[in-house]
C-alpha cells in the first residue's frame, strides 16, 4: 500500500514526488507518456539537448524556488534575447529602446515616449477587442507588425473579435535591454531538463506507459491518496463538455550546418507565415561544444485543439471560465484526491511557478 499514487511525471508530478518522499512517504508514479518530463523533456540528439516540446526557460526571483531546482541541476546563465522577423526586418523583444530605434530610428527615451504617445491616441475609451487594447498600449505601428500577425496565429482569430484582457499589458522598456525576462535567476540545466527531473525521481518507483484513466479500478486501490495532474476534464470523462485549449503542432530538422540562424529564439509574426517561431537548440547551451557540424531547428506552428490532442494553452474566456467552476466544484468533492499542475488546475503555469504550487501544495498536506 503506497501512500501517494501521484499521476504524471512532469515538473510538477516529480517535486510532488521528491517532497514526499523525503518526508518518509511510500510514493508510486504513474505516466502515460513512455518517459519523464512531460513538456519540459528534452532528448540529446548528436550532443545537442533538444526542446521536444517548445523552448523552456528557466527564470525566477523566488529565491527558494531557484535553490529547489538547482539541487537536482546545474543552470548555466542563459539569457533569452528572442527576435522577432517581419518580412526581411528583424526586432529585438522585449519592446525597448534597441526595438523603437529598428523601427522610427529614434534614439533617446524620449523620442519614443513621443512617438508612441501620438500613436496610441487614436483610442479613446476604452478598448473594445484586443486591436484596441494593444494599439492604446504600445501604438499601431508594433501592432501591427509585431503583435497583430502572431497573436492571430496564436489564438485562430482575428485580433479584433478576441478580448482585449488577453492583452493586459505589454512590457515596454525605455532602455537597451533585450532580456527578455526581468526576474532575478535565469538558465537552463546543463543536460537538459530530462536529467533534472529523473534526479528528482531517484528512489522512487515509476511505471511509465501507464494511462491512469483507462487502469483506475486497478490503480486507484494501490494508494491512500491520489495526486492527478492530468487534464481536469477528463478524469469526469468530460460530464460538462470539453474545456478548450489551442494546441501545438512542431517540425524538427537535423541540419548540416553549424549554425542556421545565431540566435536560440526568432520569432515570425506575420500572419502569412504559417509557424510563430523557429527555435535553434543549440543556442540554448552555448557552452556546450559537443554536436560540431549540425544543428537542430524547430518550427512551431499553432493548431486548433480537439479532445485527444496535446494541450498547451488554456482558453480563459468567460465559457471556459464558467465550465473550469463546475468541474472545480466535482474535484471538491473526490474524496483522497488532490489535482495539480497545468493541466489538473487548467491554468498556465510558467516552471518556477509550477515548483511553487507544488512546494506548497505539499505544505498544505502536512
Amino acid at each position: 500500500m503506497y501512500d501517494w499514487l501521484i499521476v504524471g511525471a512532469g515538473l510538477y508530478g516529480a517535486v510532488f514526488a521528491r517532497e514526499m518522499k523525503e518526508r518518509g512517504k511510500r510514493v508510486l508514479v504513474v505516466e502515460k507518456r513512455d518517459r519523464v518530463g512531460g513538456n519540459i523533456f528534452t532528448e540529446n540528439v548528436g550532443g545537442i539537448q533538444v526542446h521536444r516540446y517548445g523552448a523552456h526557460i528557466f527564470h525566477t526571483s523566488d529565491r527558494e524556488v531557484w535553490d529547489y531546482v538547482n539541487r537536482f541541476a546545474e543552470f548555466n546563465r542563459f539569457t533569452n534575447e528572442p527576435l522577432a522577423r517581419y518580412g526581411e526586418e528583424l526586432y529585438h523583444l522585449p519592446f525597448n529602446m534597441n526595438t523603437f530605434h529598428e523601427m522610427w530610428g529614434v534614439k533617446t527615451p524620449a523620442e519614443a515616449r513621443e512617438v508612441i504617445a501620438r500613436q496610441r491616441a487614436e483610442i479613446t475609451g476604452e478598448p473594445r477587442n484586443l486591436e484596441e487594447q494593444a494599439i492604446s498600449l504600445v501604438g499601431r505601428d508594433i501592432y501591427e507588425k509585431l503583435v497583430k500577425g502572431y497573436t492571430e496565429k496564436q489564438w485562430g482569430r482575428d485580433c479584433a473579435d478576441l478580448p482585449a484582457f488577453i492583452i493586459r499589458r505589454l512590457p515596454v522598456r525605455f532602455v537597451y535591454n533585450n532580456n527578455y525576462f526581468n526576474d532575478t535567476w535565469q538558465g537552463i540545466p546543463l543536460g537538459g531538463y530530462t536529467a533534472m527531473v529523473e534526479r528528482m525521481l531517484e528512489g522512487i518507483e515509476v511505471r511509465t506507459g501507464v494511462d491512469y484513466l483507462s487502469e483506475k479500478e486497478a490503480l486507484r486501490p494501490l494508494a491512500e491518496n491520489v495526486l492527478y495532474t492530468g487534464p481536469l476534464d477528463a478524469y469526469f470523462d468530460y460530464r460538462y463538455g470539453p474545456l478548450a485549449w489551442r494546441s501545438l503542432r512542431f517540425e524538427t530538422e537535423d541540419l548540416p550546418v553549424e549554425d542556421m540562424q545565431g540566435n536560440a529564439v526568432i520569432n515570425y509574426t506575420a500572419r502569412e507565415v504559417p509557424y510563430t517561431r523557429v527555435i535553434e537548440h543549440r543556442h540554448f547551451e552555448p557552452e556546450n561544444k559537443a554536436g560540431a557540424g549540425h544543428t537542430v531547428v524547430t518550427r512551431e506552428y499553432p493548431a486548433d485543439w480537439h479532445v485527444g490532442d496535446e494541450p498547451y494553452y488554456p482558453v480563459n474566456d468567460e465559457k471556459n471560465s464558467a465550465l473550469l467552476e463546475k468541474y472545480r466544484a466535482l474535484a471538491a468533492q473526490e474524496r483522497g484526491v488532490l489535482f495539480g499542475g497545468r493541466l489538473g488546475q487548467y491554468q498556465y503555469l510558467d516552471m518556477d511557478d509550477t515548483v511553487r504550487a507544488a512546494l506548497d501544495r505539499v505544505g498544505q498536506c502536512g
